[in-house]
């Protein structure tokens, strides 16, 4: 009784040491180049603040995964129109983070933040108004459109990771799912 005793807590240890070291963890990856395929296939996003000002996005933002801050950049071209006035093209440049959504089974760009907006002719104190207003448009935007979904039929790790994710982060080049069977 006391060696099967031993052996289970020699055996508890180890697993124990081979979690701490990531023993029974696998990677899903996907690149910077999936998800500009992913938002190229979305639809223009259009938001209208009370017929004062409206933010329309014609084409997906480009995304790019080459931060230290385990943060991805977003760039795009946004229209801004102001009643009686032609549309202003406005370039933004701005942060997200990722988060996996369970239900869906897919990887979103989280919390974006437009971190500038340049207009030859926008004034400058009309900035921080278009600025958050860009920000609600990205939010909306991103909230709705994933950026990688983990199909049932596709690999075995895309298959595991369904069931078994433990954590996301961007990393330089690409976003990394930690897979953990415990």
């Amino acid at each position: 009784m006391k060696f099967r005793s031993f052996v289970v807590l020699c055996a508890a240890l180890a697993a124990q040491a081979a979690a701490a070291a990531g023993l029974f963890e696998r990677e899903v990856v996907f690149s910077e180049a999936q998800i500009q395929a992913a938002l190229e296939r979305g639809k223009p996003q259009r938001l209208s603040y009370g017929g004062l000002l409206a933010v329309t996005l014609s084409e997906p933002p480009r995304v790019l995964l080459d931060g230290d801050d385990g943060r991805a950049r977003i760039l795009a071209a946004l229209d801004v129109e102001v009643p009686g006035q032609p549309p202003l093209r406005v370039d933004v440049a701005g942060r997200a983070g990722i988060r996996y959504d369970e239900n869906g089974k897919a990887f979103f760009l989280d919390k974006p933040v437009a971190d500038s907006v340049r207009a030859p002719a926008l004034r400058a104190e009309a900035v921080p108004a278009t600025r958050r207003a860009i920000t609600q448009l990205m939010d909306a935007y991103f909230r709705e459109k994933p950026v990688h979904v983990l199909r049932a039929d596709g690999s075995p790790q895309e298959i595991a990771a369904r069931w078994l994710l433990k954590s996301v982060r961007i990393e330089p080049g690409r976003v990394v799912a930690v897979l953990s069977t415990l």
